[in-house]
């Protein structure tokens, strides 16, 4: 089976996470945590900053990983390094997303997360924003 790892960054603002929309390809519509692949050479810090940078337009710091999630979709494994994360400047602007929202944990369920998403939803409701 093929395998793919990627990053994500759980950004936390005022007691509230960063949830975005994807635009396109199979998942579309579904809602997930902003990051991507890991390129040849990167430490998963470093993909994860450039991923947001291409994604959002925005800095952000990696406090604390805050789990490692496997997950086998129908077509590959998926290895996913999750990040706490908090903005470094406050502009967010989508270049790949059709939407996002910042959600209280009350409002997680409020969206339809990707399958490997819902490890790291019980992960967040579980931790201390």
């Amino acid at each position: 089976m093929k395998q793919i790892e990627v990053v994500a960054a759980i950004i936390r603002k005022e007691n509230k996470i960063f949830a975005t929309q994807r635009g396109y390809g199979e998942w579309k519509d579904w809602w997930e945590f902003p990051g991507g692949k890991m390129e040849a050479g990167e430490s998963a810090e470093e993909a994860l900053k450039r991923e947001i940078r291409e994604e959002l337009s925005t800095e952000i710091s990696l406090d604390k990983l805050l789990c490692t999630v496997e997950y086998d979709y129908p077509k590959f494994h998926l290895t996913m390094q999750c990040y706490l994360c908090s903005l470094q400047t406050e502009a967010l602007h989508l270049n790949e997303h059709e939407a996002a929202r910042w959600l209280t944990k009350e409002e997680l369920d409020s969206v339809r997360w990707l399958p490997a998403d819902w490890e790291v939803i019980d992960k967040i409701k579980s931790f201390q924003l």
